[in-house]
């Protein structure tokens, strides 16, 4: 069996940080840049205010400093966002003097997502919350491009430890546009002519969206 015969790209970032609150507004900033990657920009103010709580939480509850990792992935038309820390203390909405931010920052969790919950790990816990894509359903051939391009980037050895800024996925895009003629002129194909086709099917499709 081919190794493509089963070939699903799937979008995933894994992205490890300090909890400190200078660390936030860094955070904030990639992860609008990996949404807008993925075409789901539309729900980045949210991913963005719920990380933020979740983060907090950490440096609060957990400790300043602590290490922690903030895991986002995109499953059909939910946006999975998970934080990792090194603790087995599960947060609980109870309302009390010491957990009151906590408990309103889980309520704040609970309102603005689907789902959400606690996962125990071998080494600490994962909050996870499913946030809905619904705003950004028309968004699904930029999603599929991205999926792609990540394979692409990785099969090229491209560094997958940092998000990619805009000027290094362009010009990874234009990689992978060329390495495509070149497969297409390989096969016999006219890649102009491809070319002209994808064109007229993009403008078609971005007038009528």
């Amino acid at each position: 069996m081919s190794r493509y015969d089963n070939f699903e790209p799937r979008l995933r970032c894994v992205m490890p940080f300090e909890a400190v609150p200078a660390e936030l507004s860094l955070l904030r900033q990639r992860i609008r840049c990996m949404l807008g990657h993925w075409g789901v920009s539309a729900v980045a103010e949210e991913a963005e205010l719920v990380v933020t709580e979740l983060a907090t939480n950490v440096i609060k509850h957990v400790g300043e400093g602590a290490a922690a990792t903030l895991v986002l992935e995109p499953r059909q038309d939910r946006l999975r966002v998970e934080l990792h820390d090194k603790s087995h203390t599960v947060p609980t909405r109870n309302s009390g003097s010491r957990d009151a931010e906590c408990g309103r920052g889980l309520h704040l969790l609970s309102a603005m997502s689907l789902e959400w919950g606690t996962l125990l790990t071998a080494s600490g816990k994962a909050v996870w919350c499913e946030i809905s894509l619904e705003p950004a359903r028309h968004c699904m051939r930029v999603q599929r491009a991205a999926a792609l391009l990540d394979e692409y980037r990785r099969v090229v050895g491209a560094s997958s430890s940092t998000v990619p800024t805009r000027a290094v996925l362009e010009e990874s895009a234009t990689d992978a546009i060329t390495d495509l003629l070149h497969w297409l002129a390989a096969q016999g194909g006219d890649p102009d002519e491809a070319l002209d086709r994808a064109q007229i099917r993009y403008e078609a499709e971005a007038e009528a969206a």
